[in-house]
């Protein structure tokens, strides 16, 4: 007879993306040091060129004016530390809608060798640069390989007599280039007399050796199509849009008026806080398949948005319940504040009301049936994963780490698949798309559950996350690579022996020394990684762009607290404190 442990299933881990220590040195002070910060920068540049409309080709001199502007807006009148860097990110953006329209076959991708981890690379070089030997060291290797699948001519080098022979024979229209800053300003007046259109991702370091880049951003660019028809959808904007339907005011309009005190508690529930990436990912779905593009979202879309939401908070209410937990959002769990009779009938409310909201959309029976379906599998699959959690807590062994990842995928990912079906079937497209939203949903899940297990034990947590074991991909990594005494330290968590001793600081450090962080920080790349490569195959530019777009945007919102001080520390990102 099977133990609990041995009845969960072992997911197969996706190839790795590389990802060397090289990725957490700092950037230069000279460009803006988070990802977050970046991608401020570029939203304020893109919303400067919506607004002002400059033309390129323009002088250096009048770019930088421009990126004067744009970096008082900024907050940063008067101090031009990052002016290079926000003049390079400004061109990119003036001919951002120019390279759309030029088909990949007739681009250049032109990448620097330094790149590569100089130590271990085994590639060599000719008159043309480098020859990547696929080694999967470094980042050369993806982006090379999927330029080429799309057309795209690929070249690893520095030094603009190449480029330019290579404009002059008419055989390339436009170039996406990544480059350090200094050799970004030698080249500028090249690129500008050529007027060809031109596309630089700027490195975030200028030392010439194992440099890394904001990667989101050159596979954005690369993938940059006029096919693509979302390209310029505000994801930001429609987010904001998206959460701005849980007021209670929005919740009533949509549902009617509460009746009774008990639905009165379960929509101020609804109410409260959340990232609201459900609902969201909804919408984002529809606005890729939709055919009347351009027009204004649905009110009608406004239900099944909000069923998705429905599903996702009853889900919590009873996870809450089951997991012991009293705390959530800054605020006490819906059970410690109402006792667990009321919490559970909640979530069951929420849930009959998911479910009354798809049956009232003004779609066709067939689409009803379809989405009723969909929603009624994707809470089965989040059951079943929440109730191998719950039969192993009863005698909570250790678990393999990708047992974990199993459950990951069972409780995380279904929330994340319903809600892009939900999306793609009110635009009449699920049959077209479901499969790959299915793939794509498994990783984004996977992912998205790896980074909350992580900040579930960093720096902000309390010191009772290690009452109530549970799952943890960051613990099993640190018990397979443990020895000895750590192991035997890790063992015990399970079998609650000497709690007392283990405070998370210390858990925390341990698993820091096994280098299980930054495994797991590899694993959540990974699954990133493999959820943009499911949309390879995918026919339509529309939901492979913005879902692309939509995984730069949920990760970057998010932070893992508390593993990064002494992570950070150690590959020199910050001085010891």
């Amino acid at each position: 007879m099977s133990t609990p442990v041995d009845s969960i299933q072992t997911i197969k881990v996706p190839k790795p993306v590389p990802v060397t220590t090289t990725r957490f040195r700092p950037p230069k002070k000279n460009i803006p040091q988070t990802k977050g910060e970046r991608d401020t920068f570029l939203q304020e540049i893109r919303a400067y060129v919506e607004a002002e409309n400059p033309v390129p080709p323009m002088p250096i001199e009048e770019l930088d004016e421009h990126a004067k502007k744009i970096l008082a807006k900024l907050g940063y009148e008067g101090d031009d530390t990052y002016l290079h860097y926000t003049a390079v990110c400004l061109n990119n953006e003036m001919w951002r809608e120019t390279l759309a329209e030029i088909p990949y076959e007739r681009r250049l991708l032109l990448m620097p060798k330094c790149l590569r981890v100089e130590e271990k690379c085994p590639a060599p070089f000719d008159e043309f640069g480098l020859l990547c030997k696929q080694c999967g060291l470094c980042s050369i290797q993806d982006f090379q390989n999927e330029a080429e699948r799309l057309g795209y001519a690929v070249l690893v080098a520095e030094g603009s007599a190449i480029v330019m022979s290579l404009i002059q024979t008419g055989q390339i229209e436009a170039i996406v280039g990544i480059s350090c800053l200094p050799v970004l300003e030698r080249t500028f007046p090249y690129v500008e007399a050529a007027a060809i259109p031109s596309i630089a991702v700027p490195l975030l370091q200028d030392d010439c050796i194992n440099t890394t880049v904001d990667q989101d951003w050159v596979w954005e660019y690369i993938h940059l199509t006029s096919d693509d028809k979302t390209r310029r959808l505000d994801l930001n904007s429609l987010h904001e849009e998206v959460k701005g339907w849980f007021t209670p005011e929005a919740i009533e309009s949509v549902m009617g008026p509460a009746e009774g005190v008990q639905e009165e508690i379960a929509r101020e529930w609804l109410a409260r806080d959340g990232k609201r990436w459900r609902p969201f990912l909804t919408v984002a779905a529809f606005e890729a398949l939709r055919d009347d593009r351009g027009e204004e979202i649905p009110e009608d879309l406004k239900k099944i948005a909000l069923a998705t939401e429905l599903f996702h908070k009853a889900s919590l209410i009873h996870d809450d319940i089951e997991d012991e937990d009293h705390g959530r959002y800054d605020q006490p769990t819906l059970h410690a504040e109402h006792g667990v009779p009321v919490a559970l009938n909640a979530g069951d409310l929420l849930i009959g009301e998911g479910y009354r909201l798809i049956g009232e959309s003004e779609v066709s029976d067939a689409q009803k049936a379809e989405m009723l379906l969909v929603s009624s599998v994707g809470q089965r699959e989040l059951c079943r994963g929440q109730g191998a959690e719950l039969v192993w807590a009863n005698n909570p062994n250790p678990l393999k780490s990708k047992q974990v990842l199993e459950i990951f995928r069972q409780k995380t990912a279904p929330a994340f698949e319903v809600a892009l079906k939900l999306g793609a079937s009110y635009a009449g497209k699920l049959e077209e798309v479901g499969d790959v939203l299915a793939q794509y949903s498994e990783n984004l899940g996977i992912a998205y559950q790896i980074r909350d297990d992580m900040d579930d034990l960093g720096e902000d947590a309390g010191e009772n996350e290690l009452e109530q074991m549970r799952p943890s991909v960051l613990l099993a990594v640190a018990r397979e690579r443990a020895k000895g005494d750590e192991k035997a330290l890790l063992e015990s968590l399970w079998s609650h022996e000497d709690l007392e001793d283990l405070a998370i600081h210390k858990i925390r450090k341990l698993a820091h020394e096994v280098e299980a962080d930054e495994k797991c920080l590899l694993l959540l790349e990974t699954y990133k990684e493999a959820a943009v490569r499911s949309l390879a195959d995918l026919d339509n530019a529309n939901l492979k762009g913005l879902l692309r777009r939509v995984m730069g945007k949920i990760f970057n919102d998010l932070e893992i607290k508390g593993w990064c001080r002494e992570f950070e520390v150690k590959h020199g990102v910050r001085e010891d404190e």
